[in-house]
């Protein structure tokens, strides 16, 4: 095709009655390349979000929905279509560009390389870590004793791996690992087995309390002095981050420890043999059961165990929030199959992870569950009949 001139761009503007002087003196003139009709180009709408200069990356298995990460955050992506072509024309400049030229152009040759009629939609969304946890959970760490761990396993990965199959950003990701006590154990992200868990922290406790140490001021060197001969000093340190703030007092190293983690766990080994516990009789074993200084509340339990007001006598047992669906809608078919009625107190711990950026657990009751009148209390049951 020919290069059209400056005339042809003026009269094409008056036919289209364009004023020339409104315009930037610098004109595109476009036209297909050879292979433009056969070329698929993906045109991602990003004109929301501040991702630049980072790298993008798509995440997903061949059974999931994609989804593309920046470093720190997670969108979906759903495809949408246009009524107006989208030309992908490489080299293009922007008027920003134009007028930052030091020697501007007046007429700009151009050609399309492709076009699509749709783009991708990018909206933000919750990362999926449940995946993670489940990966982590084929193969805990069960001690250096274990004649488990000395084999080797496919079910253990490394930081890479995990990039690979979780859907969710870098950030999101290793964020979810210190939420779950990950460590690295030779090179590869291990979460420790519930039991062997237990077995670390009851030497720590025990420690502490031979030495009437208060739970406060827990000195690492000590520590790891004391009970290396017992477990590796790795494992010791580890525990000590999981269950307490670490800190400085001079030279010295000291942990902080977590009462609320420690009853918790506490609560979590006492309940997870039971179907159900009569509610005085476990926050009296409860109590006895965790170290000398420490008061149990139940409040320390939100999303570990689920009590029953109604019957009677009151009953407890365990309902860990990391168990249930990670879709929305089956999260709350879960809960309304567990029980038909619930008050917002006990079923905002359940679903207090499912909340979008901005999003409140009065917004989600009001989208997935239909509220009523009890007894003078407002309860939430399910929009849809629960098989």
């Amino acid at each position: 095709a020919a290069m059209r001139r400056r005339e042809e761009v003026a009269a094409t503007l008056q036919a289209a009655k364009l004023n020339a002087a409104e315009l930037l003196p610098a004109a595109h003139c476009l036209r297909f390349g050879p292979q433009a009709g056969a070329a698929y180009v993906l045109i991602i709408f990003v004109s929301f979000v501040p991702f630049f200069p980072f790298s993008l990356v798509i995440r997903g298995e061949k059974d999931e929905q994609a989804v593309l990460c920046s470093k720190d955050k997670t969108y979906e992506m759903k495809i949408a279509d246009t009524s107006n072509m989208l030309l992908c024309v490489p080299g293009c400049k922007t008027p920003e560009q134009l007028k930052a030229d030091e020697e501007p152009c007046d007429i700009i040759h151009a050609q399309i390389a492709g076009f699509s009629n749709n783009y991708w939609e990018l909206r933000r969304c919750r990362p999926k870590l449940k995946k993670l946890r489940k990966l982590l959970m084929e193969d805990p760490y069960e001690g250096p004793d274990s004649a488990k761990d000395q084999a080797s396993s496919p079910s253990r990965y490394t930081t890479e791996d995990l990039l690979n199959v979780v859907q969710a950003s870098e950030d999101e990701i290793m964020h979810q690992l210190q939420v779950l006590d990950a460590c690295q154990i030779e090179g590869y992200w291990r979460v420790l087995s519930f039991d062997y868990e237990v077995k670390l922290l009851n030497h720590v406790t025990q420690l502490i309390d031979s030495e009437s140490w208060s739970f406060s001021k827990v000195p690492l060197n000590i520590c790891l002095q004391e009970l290396g001969p017992l477990e590796p000093t790795e494992m010791i340190e580890h525990i000590l981050l999981s269950y307490g703030r670490k800190y400085t007092d001079g030279e010295e190293v000291y942990f902080e420890m977590n009462e609320d983690k420690i009853c918790r766990t506490t609560a979590q080994m006492l309940l997870q043999n039971a179907v159900k516990f009569n509610l005085a009789d476990f926050q009296e074993v409860w109590q006895q059961s965790v170290p000398e200084g420490l008061t149990t509340r139940l409040d320390q339990l939100k999303g570990l165990a689920l009590v029953d007001k109604s019957s009677r006598p009151e009953t407890i047992c365990l309902l860990k929030v990391e168990d249930l669906p990670e879709d929305n809608q089956e999260r709350f078919n879960s809960l309304f199959s567990i029980r038909q009625k619930w008050t917002e107190e006990d079923i905002t711990p359940y679903i207090q992870d499912l909340c979008a950026e901005k999003q409140t657990v009065g917004a989600l009751l009001t989208k997935y569950a239909r509220s009523s009148t009890l007894n003078g209390v407002k309860v939430y049951n399910s929009r849809r009949p629960i098989s």
